[in-house]
């Protein structure tokens, strides 16, 4: 039975970010990004606040760590997610799910560089090989494609930086506070944030918006933005990083054939042979994470 579990909670994590980046684009068809990003937070904070209320979870951190719950809602909620979703304007879902595939890395070097986490010479080869891998992947698009995309591209790779960033300093501080405090109060913040801002600078017309982009911003909200992340969130918890980690590596597949299906295209030989080294490098450093994290369990054994 936890097998089955397991199984279930993997292909809903990797089917509920792969679809992530098509409903991005699809929802910044017709509303501009700030209001989109907005409406999302806000359709997903009712059933936080539900589900926070039926488990007798609390809403704010504990004492001494509310600022950073501030923190939280505008550098990993307001900015990342709506810097996506205009990164989205210029960019293939399938190239920003390539983007986003590096997180696993970029945490690792923000661990070494800032944190002063120690790692091994085959984790500073994933490193390497994966965000070499990248630009070429990054250096070729622009090329073939409009040279505008550098706006998108840019603003993708900020997003990534400022998750990673917040996902580093959360390892650290708030290793212990439930995902469901984690998410309920910082979307509801963002969510309003991000609207009022929206009516200022935006000026929305819902005349305008159609019911494609606005299905697509609740389902981003209500099925990714929640069960996605719950179910990764327990994913975590029933296998081993190693194992829960390989979501990265599959997420952006699915992105790629399900854009070019919809989009009647097929897929460019080069994007195919870079994601090869791309992906082993990500691998390479989740595969030494696993090993060092056994290696301890032995020493304290």
């Amino acid at each position: 039975m936890s097998k089955i579990l397991v199984m279930i909670l993997f292909l809903l994590v990797t089917i509920t970010w792969g679809t992530t980046w098509i409903a991005m684009k699809i929802a910044i068809e017709t509303i501009p990004p700030f209001f989109a990003t907005g409406i999302r937070f806000l359709s997903a904070s009712p059933l936080f606040m539900f589900l926070a209320y039926y488990t007798k979870t609390p809403l704010l951190f504990p004492s001494g760590k509310r600022w950073f719950q501030l923190i939280i809602s505008i550098f990993y909620f307001s900015i990342p997610f709506t810097l996506m979703l205009y990164g989205g304007i210029y960019v293939s879902a399938s190239m920003a799910s390539l983007i986003f595939s590096n997180m696993p890395v970029v945490v690792l070097m923000i661990s070494f560089l800032y944190f002063k986490k120690q790692i091994c010479l085959t984790q500073k080869i994933g490193i390497l090989l994966s965000l070499f891998t990248l630009f070429v992947i990054l250096l070729s698009e622009l090329e073939s494609q409009c040279f505008v995309q550098w706006k998108g591209i840019l603003a993708l790779l900020i997003a990534l930086c400022s998750h990673a960033v917040i996902y580093s300093e959360c390892q650290r501080k708030c290793y212990n506070i439930s995902v469901i405090t984690f998410n309920a109060l910082p979307s509801l913040l963002s969510g309003i944030l991000l609207s009022i801002i929206s009516w200022f600078l935006e000026n929305p017309q819902i005349t305008n918006f159609s019911n494609r982009s606005i299905l697509a911003v609740f389902y981003l909200g209500n099925f990714s933005g929640i069960f996605g992340i719950l179910a990764y969130f327990y994913l975590q918890k029933k296998i081993s990083a190693l194992y829960s980690s390989t979501v990265f590596l599959i997420f952006p597949i699915i992105s790629i054939f399900l854009e070019n299906y919809l989009d009647k295209q097929t897929i460019s030989l080069c994007k195919i042979w870079f994601i090869f080294p791309l992906f082993l490098g990500i691998l390479l450093t989740l595969i030494q994470f696993n090993y060092q994290k056994i290696q301890k369990l032995r020493f304290d054994e």
